[in-house]
């Protein structure tokens, strides 16, 4: 169902009010191995491809044509989170009855936490808009539908400045959720009716304190630099930059530590339907939790730039807070095997040559 009120034309204000958001302080989850994944995996394309159809259905032909992109266009692949121009069709330009059921369709990936994610990163670009101007717009966040929903394969993406949700369904018991950015400027609102309000302020209070519960020795392994990087490494095109992990293995924690690192990966993990979660969080235990590393960059005293990241062998996780004297944050998860489908993608050309 969607939520009672959320409609672009709004201010962002009136809707968040309703339902206020100070932190996302999360319990710390514990990562099992799961079960039963590609059974959920295909109830979870049903329902995604369902309420993809629900929302096409309500468009007129306009809407529509930039809405619907093909699957192979370069476009599918050509994502960030800077102010710019996008395809597809934005929240400004949906009736409320479309508004609602392009919510519907993020609630068919993401759970409250996640929505609460979406709804935070729109309300603080309307914080922007009050200090610098109308260029500043929550309306202005695009949902782009590539292929046709339901037949594999096809995907879709939410995206606006500072947001960038891609998922993509591939092949027949494959949902990819990945490249999933969030950003959050300002990181600590200042004044103004939301003063206080920090969007990712549980994952950087988790962080601090990981850092700070381990021994010397732990923590200047986990320092990987004295100043923050200034930006995700990650960022699009730049995967190759990473390397190798890096920074302070999971394996060498203590109970407490590795708990508070799980909690911190479920800032991302943890905001997708119950059926996502198990699927994603399976992906990381095949990849052996004990072999990623948490790592460091900056300083560690308050309103000073820092970056973390938790890196596997293929899932990373990444937060940086330098730019605006570190009130602005950039944060990301990506899963560089299988970002926008990519592997389960490969191997369904394989077996079906595309036409």
């Amino acid at each position: 169902m969607p939520h009672d009120g959320w409609h672009p034309h709004e201010h962002p204000h009136h809707h968040w009010h309703e339902r206020p958001t100070r932190r996302l302080v999360l319990a710390a989850a514990t990562f099992l191995p799961f079960g039963g994944a590609s059974a959920q995996s295909a109830d979870a394309q049903q329902r995604i491809a369902a309420a993809a159809n629900r929302l096409v259905a309500l468009l007129d032909d306009r809407q529509r044509r930039h809405v619907l992109i093909a699957f192979d266009s370069a476009n599918r692949l050509d994502w960030h989170y800077i102010p710019r121009s996008r395809s597809g069709l934005s929240l400004g330009e949906m009736t409320a009855d479309q508004a609602g059921a392009a919510r519907s369709l993020f609630a068919s990936v993401l759970n409250e936490q996640g929505l609460r994610l979406l709804d935070g990163v729109r309300l603080l670009e309307g914080v922007l808009r009050e200090q610098q101007g109308s260029w500043r717009d929550p309306g202005r966040y695009y949902l782009s539908i590539f292929g046709t929903p339901g037949r594999f394969p096809w995907g879709w993406r939410f995206e606006g400045h500072h947001l960038s949700l891609n998922v993509a369904l591939p092949a027949a018991g494959h949902v990819a959720v990945t490249p999933f950015f969030v950003g959050a400027h300002p990181a600590t609102v200042q004044d103004g009716p939301d003063k206080g309000f920090r969007l990712l302020g549980g994952a950087e209070d988790l962080a601090r304190q990981i850092m700070t519960g381990l021994n010397d020795a732990q923590r200047r392994t986990a320092l990987i630099a004295n100043r923050s990087f200034g930006e995700i490494v990650a960022s699009p095109q730049r995967e190759q930059d990473l390397g190798q992990p890096r920074g302070l293995e999971l394996g060498a924690m203590d109970g407490s530590a590795r708990q508070r690192v799980e909690a911190l990966m479920d800032t991302f993990l943890a905001t997708l339907t119950p059926d996502l979660v198990v699927s994603q969080k399976q992906r990381v235990m095949q990849q052996g939790l004990d072999r990623f590393r948490f790592a460091w960059a900056g300083s560690l005293a308050p309103r000073e730039a820092y970056y973390f990241r938790i890196h596997g062998p293929a899932t990373l996780i990444e937060h940086d807070n330098t730019q605006n004297n570190a009130n602005h944050i950039h944060s990301v998860w990506r899963d560089l095997a299988t970002d926008f489908g990519r592997d389960a993608l490969a191997e369904h050309y394989r077996q079906q040559p595309h036409r």
